[in-house]
């Protein structure tokens, strides 16, 4: 495990206190609008700032500890870290850059050069300069560098901070192929709800330099709590589902979890291979009876477990399956036509039925089924990505009904 408590006081006023406690594979985010204190975290973790107290272990390597009297320098920590911007060395080549990372390093080889040339696609990078690259690549490049130090553990600040949306969507599924092949421990800071999404396995949730929440990503993006955090549109759902159909007439896949069957648009995966599917609460409707001649496919019977007043005029309403739970985003004033209350069985119909062409993970609001690369991408390209999201139909709506 990765263990993080610790306490600093800066000069500007700012204060964290920071206690949480992540899994030692697969990303965690540290997740939280701007100066909420997540690079200040990485920043403790590898030794570029020191706690006012605390303790920092990775595994059984104790990073700093206030009472011990233990400090580990820099260099001793056995980090990687990724910047958001890529910091590449300008007169250096690609490849004397991915060097650097090698001889930087004390620890065992088991990284190897070609191994991630290969899996970063940059072969065909490795004479060019980085000032001809461009900023996905240079990520890429930078990425590579850190995992050539042989780290026990990657930093990664928000990385794909400076760059558009094309250069996002490309370097995405290099990433997940990092999380799903090298079985590192990263943590990941970002303030963009799609790429910790996409990306990360767990997430702490951070707010004026406190963790609000730490957990697994499906739980803690589902808490009504956190919806400053968050963003009221959202706040949502997470299955873990199989592929289980396609009807290529029609244009649909059937992905099936623990309480059901969701119709979705086509998914470029397998029957049997797994997907994450994210169903946003302003995405779910509630009925008190069984819906009957309306456009909406997916339709669920549960029922109410719990309803929060949200922000402004919206209530969180939670509704228990017989595995999990949903939640629906609605206006108090429907909850107050419609008596809902806890006890009460409902319908929830998830409105899903068109597919946002835009970049995988970066698009409008609604639901998403997000598959990881089948297999390592070829050198110089990247791997196929059939990442699709599922949004409401018509233009994007303005609120929940």
């Amino acid at each position: 495990m990765i263990e993080i408590d610790v306490t600093l006081a800066r000069s500007s006023g700012f204060c964290l206190e920071a206690n949480l406690m992540a899994p030692d594979m697969g990303i965690t985010a540290l997740f939280g609008r701007s100066g909420c204190g997540k690079t200040t975290i990485i920043q403790l973790v590898a030794g570029s700032l020191t706690p006012d107290r605390g303790r920092i272990a990775v595994g059984d390597v104790v990073f700093w500890d206030s009472q011990q009297g233990i400090n580990l320098p820099m260099e001793q920590r056995g980090v990687g870290y990724v910047f958001q911007d890529a910091r590449l060395f300008p007169h250096m080549s690609v490849e004397s850059n991915l060097r650097y990372g090698e001889r930087r390093t004390r620890r065992a080889r088991t990284i190897k050069f070609d191994t991630v040339v290969a899996m970063l696609g940059i072969g065909h990078l490795l004479k060019r300069q980085p000032h001809t690259l461009s900023g996905g690549e240079k990520q890429r490049v930078a990425i590579g560098r850190a995992l050539l130090s042989q780290p026990r553990l990657l930093l990664m600040d928000e990385p794909l901070a400076s760059l558009d949306e094309m250069r996002k969507g490309e370097i995405l599924p290099y990433l997940e192929l990092l999380r799903d092949e090298l079985k590192l421990p990263i943590l990941y800071v970002s303030h963009s709800i799609e790429e910790v999404l996409r990306l990360s396995d767990a997430v702490a949730a951070l707010s004026d330099g406190k963790v609000l929440a730490c957990g697994a990503l499906a739980d803690v993006l589902s808490r009504p709590e956190l919806l400053p955090i968050i963003g009221r549109f959202d706040l949502g759902t997470i299955f873990d589902c199989t592929v289980t159909g396609h009807d290529e007439e029609m244009g649909l896949s059937t992905v099936s979890f623990a309480d059901g069957d969701l119709r979705v648009p086509l998914v470029g995966r397998p029957v049997g291979a797994p997907a994450r599917a994210r169903i946003r609460s302003r995405d779910v409707s509630l009925s008190l009876s069984r819906p009957i001649d309306v456009s909406v496919t997916n339709r669920i019977c549960g029922t109410i477990s719990g309803i929060t007043r949200a922000e402004g005029p919206f209530s969180d309403v939670e509704v228990s399956l017989a595995h999990g739970k949903l939640h629906s985003l609605v206006t108090q004033e429907s909850v107050l036509r419609l008596g809902l209350e806890p006890g009460m069985t409902v319908w929830a119909m998830i409105k899903a039925v068109t597919v946002d062409s835009r970049p995988p993970g970066f698009s409008s609001p609604g639901a998403e089924i997000l598959n990881p690369p089948p297999s390592h991408p070829a050198p110089g390209r990247p791997p196929a990505h059939p990442a699709l999201r599922v949004v409401s139909a018509g233009t994007r709506p303005q609120g929940p009904g």
